[in-house]
């Protein structure tokens, strides 16, 4: 065996070991970025359910409610930061209804 046959072997060996490195970061990756996306479309439907609360008569200029909305609301313009990161693996239909939803919720509720 010579060292270009041994350099060779070293080679494809290191290639081999980078590829499953790759893979499994990229593994990971994606589960991260669904596990961010499942967070992202949680925190807009409780963010539709607060606004519904708070347009309730009952519950209507309710000062902890309305402290509660503009709090969602952060959390929701945090969370469209990581939405911009890793939208390649969200739902666009299920974001479209949620969005949809948003808007309806918000125009019935004056800020």
């Amino acid at each position: 065996m010579t060292v270009f046959d041994l350099i060779g072997l070293m080679s494809i060996a290191l290639n081999a070991a980078l590829i499953w490195y790759i893979s499994r970061i990229l593994r990971k990756f994606v589960f991260i970025s669904e596990a961010l996306g499942d967070l992202f479309f949680t925190t807009k439907a409780f963010q539709i359910f607060v606004n519904s609360v708070y347009g309730m008569d009952s519950y209507h200029g309710e000062p902890i409610i309305q402290e509660l909305v503009g709090k969602i609301q952060d959390v929701s313009a945090e969370m469209e930061n990581f939405r911009d990161i890793f939208e390649y693996t969200l739902d666009q239909e299920l974001e479209e209804e949620l969005n949809a939803a948003t808007e309806d919720t918000q125009e019935e509720i004056p800020q």
